[in-house]
């Protein structure tokens, strides 16, 4: 963990607790793991739903990075944090026309993931550029709700309607210079994401030729779970590299390259969450711990029941300390659980907690929930320095747009 005790009390009583706090080497470090990984032969690019933060943004930048949107919101931000146009891939889901036209005006590039989608884009933009996002019919993912492929899932085209697709793509003019696609989030193997890209060459090589680039999406996981193996990167990059010179050596364009999504293995890494534990009680046998972290602050573990490390930081011995117990946040909500039936050591009120890997969908997906105030977030710099780079919500700002 990159902030011991001194430092998680002097942060939070300077900007107020709960806090995100994010390391910048640890950011940045992440991001070259990937350049240097794929040996400059697969492009990541940030997928920006992970964190949104302006400053973060800026040095996934720096690194070398593109970037990808869900929304004009995240469109508008990545503008600010200085992304070219040319430099963002907009992968939409069901979306107005408004909103296609919103990039398109800009010159961002559209991936549609239906053949409804498609159509719409064509009426839109006749003759213009356009991505198609398609389904390989196989998906992974810790939890259900984040696996984004296979046969349960809306995302994308499924691969038999390909006709489809060159028929619209015919009827409009236009011209399809990308495929893409997206499994699902947080493997730590290769083997899911190694078979599901070999099964899109497969239907590229054989049904779409002179494209410009193809993107195989994103899913890296990061351990959260004590003794979790990492993802090998290494075994990873060799064998889709493999896999992209079997394809190169029958497909027509060679100069075609090749791009993946990574969000959470970038920024997950690089953030923690403060809180303070407020209160310690037992309810009818059962242990509690009660933060300032609810799930307006973090609400994985509510979503998708995920795991975070938490680790208790304090100078002073527990005085009424309990083991094993189930950690919760402010919210009136019986779900408000940050982690359950956990063995965090000796805790009581007054200590500092810290969850771990908390700077991918932590922050971004924060509320204002029970009218509860969303956290400041800091970044620890390279050089040693603290810097704000969000302020807390205030009583004022929840007035914002009466």
């Amino acid at each position: 963990m990159f902030v011991e005790f001194d430092t998680a009390q002097e942060l939070l009583k300077r900007y107020g607790s709960p806090l995100y706090v994010y390391s910048e080497s640890i950011l940045r470090q992440r991001c070259r793991d990937l350049l240097e990984g794929f040996q400059g032969r697969i492009k990541p690019s940030f997928s920006a739903k992970a964190n949104t933060n302006l400053s973060l943004l800026k040095i996934i930048r720096e690194e070398g990075l593109g970037a990808d949107a869900m929304s004009p919101g995240e469109i508008f931000v990545l503008q600010n944090a200085g992304f070219a146009p040319e430099e963002i891939f907009y992968i939409g889901n069901n979306v107005s026309c408004e909103e296609m036209s919103y990039c398109i005006e800009r010159g961002i590039l559209v991936s549609v993931d239906s053949l409804s989608q498609l159509e719409q884009f064509g009426r839109i933009s006749p003759g213009g550029k356009v991505a198609v996002r398609f389904n390989p019919g196989m998906g992974a993912g810790h939890c259900e709700k984040v696996i984004t492929a296979g046969h349960k899932t809306k995302f994308g085209v499924q691969s038999e309607f390909y006709p489809e697709v060159k028929k619209i793509i015919e009827k409009y003019d236009l011209k399809l210079v990308g495929i893409n696609q997206h499994i699902g989030s947080l493997f730590l193997e290769a083997e899911p994401y190694v078979n599901a890209a070999n099964s899109l060459l497969c239907l590229i090589s054989e049904n779409f030729p002179g494209l410009e680039f193809i993107d195989f999406g994103g899913g890296f996981g990061v351990p959260y779970k004590p003794g979790e193996k990492r993802l090998d990167l290494s075994e990873l990059s060799e064998r889709l590299l493999e896999t992209i010179d079997l394809f190169l050596e029958k497909y027509d364009n060679k100069d075609v390259h090749f791009k993946c999504e990574p969000g959470r293995y970038i920024s997950a890494e690089c953030g923690l969450l403060l809180g303070t534990v407020h209160a310690v009680k037992k309810n009818y046998g059962k242990n509690y711990v009660g933060t300032d972290i609810g799930f307006n602050v973090m609400m994985r573990h509510v979503l998708y029941d995920s795991y975070h490390e938490i680790e208790v930081l304090s100078d002073k011995k527990a005085v009424n300390g309990i083991n094993e117990a189930t950690i919760v946040g402010n919210i009136c909500e019986s779900g408000d659980i940050l982690a359950s039936d956990r063995d965090i050591g000796p805790v009581s009120e007054g200590h500092i907690i810290a969850v771990k890997n908390a700077g991918a969908y932590g922050y971004s997906m924060a509320s204002n929930y029970n009218c509860r105030l969303r956290p400041a977030e800091v970044l620890l710099a390279g050089d040693g320095s603290v810097r704000l780079i969000r302020k807390a919500d205030t009583m004022e700002s929840l007035m914002n747009n009466f």
